[in-house]
């Protein structure tokens, strides 16, 4: 249809003859053309060309299109930056060039390390303290007649002894796990889980299961041994019975009570076995003595028990093995009890510890035949100047055969002994040199 460009008006006076003719030749504006609407195309349904013009429905699919395509394109941004997060600060992802297995002289290898449920923090620990030199000691007991226990039994025997420890940190908040150890409210946990706060609540389970929040104070602790004795006001708590960690074998059951990532999985029962006893390890530059275990133990779990087949708390959990390499699972380690017994009890009793006395001796574990046929003596590989074994006239290539009066058969024997004395204490030591015995005298020196 032609746009219509002239409009004709007629004027006539009366009596004229002619009309007159105006003429308006500019072309209409764009509100009064009458313009057909364009004809569908071949391909449409009429229904659809009535609710989504072609032009109109090609531009919505296509801002769909740009829509998923940004979208998919941030999360796979998203995940390349959470598996270089996760690849740098401690879950383990599998890798296909594993570093070469060597023996690292309980070190671990470069990209394993051993490692804290909580970050210990460089800050002052400013909990308000409780008076030292309580009543309450710390005490291991064997179990001589004591029947073998169910886990659900084992459970049930601990958990009323388990709580949960809250460290307050500024804006920030630890959680771990500890263990009631006297009726009074003496609480053990670890170091770490209350290094650097300011505070601290205890949550304890009541007698119907409903949690009771006291504020807890410090009486001491010590970050080497990464041990820590809290107080809170209780009358007839139920505490833990501990048993002797010495006598643990490997391939003992064992089980753990804490609290795994935080709050929501409290009281969370595991289970496992022995891995190793008297496993020798070092800790951002400090060497423990420590339990291995194959039990589940995670963030929260700190401070928590590791208990025997007896309902016994055998030892504290305190750490486990992670690796940039590969994936490590089933590697816990636990504060021994008897190890800790005499800890705990000298942060009871003056709020640290005393120097710890060492002997300066490096001896074999295997033990070796005299020639006049005496067996089971230890061999002294190297003496350190200037402590207890030096002073005592002790030199390498010497046969240990009795320490503090006993027959020594095995390097633990040396060492359950030691854990009795105190810097200043004078032992009798007799050795094979050369053919002959000589009986010598060490006087216990600090660390």
């Amino acid at each position: 249809m032609e746009q219509q460009k002239e409009i004709v008006f007629t004027y006539r006076q009366d009596g004229q003859v002619e009309p007159i003719v105006l003429r308006y030749e500019r072309d209409l504006p764009h509100s009064m053309r009458r313009e057909p609407a364009p004809p569908p195309p071949r391909d449409a349904a009429p229904w659809r060309t009535a609710i989504a013009p072609p032009e109109k429905s090609h531009k919505s699919r296509w801002g769909v299109r740009l829509f998923v395509g940004v979208s998919l394109l941030a999360a796979l941004v998203c995940l390349g930056v959470g598996i270089w997060y996760v690849g740098q600060y401690g879950w383990a992802l599998p890798s296909n060039e594993p570093p070469p297995a060597e023996d690292s002289g309980g070190q671990p290898e470069d990209g394993e390390r051993y490692h804290w449920d909580f970050d210990s923090s460089e800050g002052e620990t400013t909990i308000p303290r409780y008076p030292v030199g309580g009543e309450a000691r710390l005490s291991l007991v064997v179990p001589s007649d004591q029947p073998v226990l169910s886990p659900g039994s084992v459970y049930d025997e601990v958990n009323p002894s388990v709580v949960t420890v809250l460290g307050r940190q500024k804006a920030l908040s630890s959680v771990g796990t500890g263990v009631i150890l006297s009726a009074d409210g003496y609480i053990l946990t670890n170091y770490h889980v209350i290094a650097g706060c300011s505070s601290c609540q205890v949550w304890v389970t009541g007698p119907y299961g409903e949690n009771l929040s006291c504020s807890a104070s410090l009486v001491g602790g010590d970050e080497d041994k990464d041990l820590a004795v809290l107080k809170i006001d209780g009358k007839d708590l139920p505490a833990a019975e501990f048993g002797v960690s010495d006598d643990l074998q490997i391939g003992d059951p064992v089980y753990a009570i804490g609290n795994p990532l935080g709050l929501e999985l409290r009281n969370t029962f595991t289970n496992g076995i022995v891995s190793a006893v008297n496993r020798e390890v070092e800790v951002e530059g400090v060497s423990m003595t420590l339990i291995q275990t194959n039990t589940a133990l995670n963030n929260g779990n700190s401070g928590g028990p590791l208990i025997n087949q007896y309902g016994q708390v055998v030892g504290i959990n305190t750490i486990k093995m992670m690796s940039d390499y590969d994936t490590i699972e089933g590697l816990g380690f636990a504060i021994p009890s008897s190890l800790a017994v005499r800890w705990v009890n000298e942060l009871i009793e003056y709020g640290e510890l005393l120097p710890q006395p060492v002997l300066g001796i490096e001896i074999d574990r295997v033990p070796r035949r005299l020639p006049d046929g005496t067996l089971a003596v230890v061999l002294i590989h190297r003496v350190t100047p200037g402590l207890s074994g030096e002073a005592a006239g002790l030199r390498a290539g010497d046969y240990v055969v009795s320490f503090a009066g006993q027959d020594i058969t095995s390097t633990e024997e040396i060492l359950a002994i030691r854990r009795g004395l105190f810097v200043g204490d004078k032992v009798d030591i007799r050795v094979y040199r050369d053919g002959k015995y000589l009986d010598l005298v060490m006087v216990m020196t600090a660390e």
